[in-house]
């Protein structure tokens, strides 16, 4: 067949079609595995016992073993005597033989000698001298297990394609198997690209991420049966990815690539993929989100994969094209993802024209269990760790209602939804919380998204969450998080329980280089800031005592904030800020106490936040919001918080209702 090079984009149905009509998956052969090796691998043929097993009858309690019509007039009050006649241990061949009237001491897992048929537990017995007296009848075969009652000599044991796990290894072991016929194990080669990755390990610099798709891919490979052959990460240039996808090609059967399968300028991964050899590219760009640029190919005999970067829509292409290949060549047989059909919780826009992928959270509602999406993307790390599973919203259906069932596909083998669920602003007052809840409760499923105050009521709004934390001041009044509640459309749907206060004021190094006093030594000269970013709840409160300090100084607020150095230099987190100030790179910050101390900063007070919870109406009545409740108002609560979070002022109203 005559290769193509498809530059429009594929239905999934199409690009799978046109894969396969170059390459046809199927094992690559079977060899002899002894059975201490043979965990993982997938037997190439049936198996059928070599013996009865168990091998003999056998006594499966301590006892006496006895024929059982001797037994049938015993009772609590008159018991049945016999004359006991020997004694038999587990692995002893038994000499002796039980005539009427007669017993026989015996162990569990001791054969059962000649002329006995039942063994009486040792519970119901009573020995004098060379008598035993029997307290309970017992039936025939009671308390035996008889030789080839669990498996038969030449019974199927294993059928074809079954994947070796312990108890498989330990039937084949009680069968006398040494080895066992196994499939070949596909080798993978899995390969990540792109400059700006890093192996976890190694310290992070700005524009720098760590790498997650080679460990999270080679996990997926070994779920398939396969052994993964990590080859490191390489930079995007034609001599890097070539020279590591020719190495590839030499070691393993497959290759699995994830990052630059995009037509960017950077990507070039389809470009060297091309040119390795025949026939080459058979798809690049399907009609999916995400994962539109999914790659396809085969290159002399062997399949290459192109993942997206991103490591939850990698995940996800993985599932829908590579993992039934890998299992066709493990010889596993491909088995669809397990499924579950509930019903989705909120109304969802999709990509029109494009299949789309949602990774969705289960939550269990009054209503029963539903799917939600999550409030981070597909590029957010949080969303592959916390994410249950994801649907499948066909390409001509625009907006899902609320309502719909879907068929959601798990990434783990059960379906466990959460108990809790958090969505909002972090806070190590919350962490104190679940900590303690956690301990108490640890079967418990609990989850938090850190998707600010602003972010978690939406996500309330929606039902993608039992609970959010939340700061937001209003300016005008000067109070916190009530006025909120009908600006995010949730008041009358929601209830606002008190939180603590947090103390918020200057960050600065250690002894205090500068001898920073308060906000106004941000006007010094020789003082350096480093800002928040727009819409976080640090920068709007700073930027709110600011316009104070401009009305007491008697300035614009804009032309005092012309006169800070460092207001523009702005950061996303605490890490950048307090980094920034350790670096020298700035004198001073601002933020909740709680981090500087935890950074090794010193801390000068300015002013206090109220951090607050805000519930569902409809999950209050939730075992595990009220077990938060319980915990939030409790004495443990305040004694632990104040043990190991500096900045947090927990009052007398902490836990009460406020609407």
């Amino acid at each position: 067949m005559e290769r193509e090079i498809f530059h429009k984009l594929l239905s999934v149905e199409e690009a799978k079609k046109r894969f396969y009509s170059f390459f046809k998956p199927k094992p690559l052969g079977v060899e002899k595995v002894s059975l201490v090796e043979a965990y993982g691998r997938v037997l190439a043929s049936d198996v059928f016992c070599l013996v009865d097993v168990p091998f003999f009858d056998r006594a499966t309690v301590d006892g006496y073993a006895v024929k059982a019509k001797d037994t049938f007039r015993a009772g609590e009050v008159n018991p049945v005597r016999l004359r006991v006649v020997g004694k038999i241990a587990a692995g002893e061949k038994p000499s002796l033989k039980i005539g009427e009237g007669e017993a026989a001491e015996i162990s569990t897992g001791a054969p059962i000698p000649l002329g006995a048929d039942a063994v009486v537990m040792v519970e119901y017995t009573r020995q004098e001298g060379e008598f035993v007296y029997i307290y309970k009848p017992v039936s025939p075969n009671e308390n035996i297990m008889v030789a080839g009652s669990d498996v038969r000599f030449g019974e199927l044991l294993l059928r074809r394609g079954t994947l070796l796990g312990v108890r498989e290894i330990g039937l084949l072991a009680a069968s006398g198997f040494m080895d066992v016929p196994c499939f070949r194990k596909p080798k993978v080669a899995v390969v990540s690209t792109g400059g700006e990755i890093v192996p976890p390990g190694k310290p992070l610099d700005v524009g720098k991420i760590y790498d997650v798709n080679s460990y999270t891919v080679s996990c997926s490979v070994k779920d398939c049966g396969c052994e993964p052959i990590f080859l490191g990460v390489v930079e995007d240039s034609f001599d890097s990815i070539g020279g590591k996808l020719k190495e590839a090609l030499k070691v393993a059967d497959a290759i699995i690539v994830s990052g630059g399968t995009s037509a960017g300028v950077g990507d070039i991964v389809y470009r060297v993929v091309d040119r390795l050899g025949k026939p080459g590219i058979i798809v690049h760009g399907v009609f999916i989100k995400p994962g539109k640029p999914t790659l396809l190919a085969v290159i002399d005999g062997k399949p290459v994969f192109g993942l997206p970067g991103y490591p939850t829509s990698a995940l996800m292409v993985f599932d829908l094209f590579v993992r039934p290949v890998l299992m066709e060549m493990a010889g596993l047989g491909f088995k669809p993802t397990k499924v579950l059909r509930v019903k989705v919780g909120e109304k969802i826009f999709a990509s029109a024209g494009r299949r789309n992928f949602l990774a969705v959270n289960l939550i269990r509602t009054k209503d029963g269990l539903k799917a939600f999406s999550l409030p981070t993307g597909s590029g957010a790390v949080t969303t592959l760790a916390k994410a249950d599973g994801y649907i499948v919203i066909p390409e001509n259906k625009p907006i899902v209602e609320e309502g719909e069932t879907f068929e959601v596909k798990l990434f783990d083998s059960e379906a466990k939804p959460s108990n809790l669920v958090f969505a909002g602003l972090p806070c190590l007052g919350l962490d104190v919380i679940l900590e303690i809840l956690a301990l108490k409760n640890p079967g418990w499923k609990i989850k938090t998204f850190n998707v600010g105050s602003s972010g978690g009521l939406l996500s309330l709004k929606k039902g993608g969450a039992d609970f959010a934390g939340i700061s937001l001041l209003d300016e005008k009044t000067g109070s916190y998080n009530f006025p909120f509640l009908e600006v995010y459309g949730v008041k009358g749907e929601a209830v606002l329980v008190r939180g603590y206060r947090r103390r918020y004021g200057i960050f600065v190094g250690k002894g205090n280089p500068k001898k920073v006093c308060g906000l106004e030594d941000f006007l010094r000269d020789d003082v350096v800031m480093v800002n928040w970013g727009y819409g976080l709840e640090e920068r709007k409160l700073l930027d709110f005592l600011f316009k104070g300090l401009a009305e007491r100084v008697g300035l614009e607020f804009k032309d005092l904030v012309l006169r800070v150095k460092g207001y523009d230099f702005r950061v996303g987190s605490y890490q950048g800020c307090v980094s920034a100030i350790l670096d020298g790179r700035v004198d001073v910050g601002f933020g909740f106490e709680g981090y500087a101390k935890r950074y090794g900063l010193d801390f000068i007070g300015l002013t206090e936040a109220q951090y607050d919870f805000v519930f569902r109406v409809d999950r209050m009545d939730k075992v595990e919001v009220q077990s938060f409740l319980e915990v939030l108002r409790s004495k443990e609560f305040r004694e632990k918080v104040k043990e190991k979070v500096n900045g947090i002022i927990v009052l007398d109203d902490t836990g009460k209702t406020v609407s």
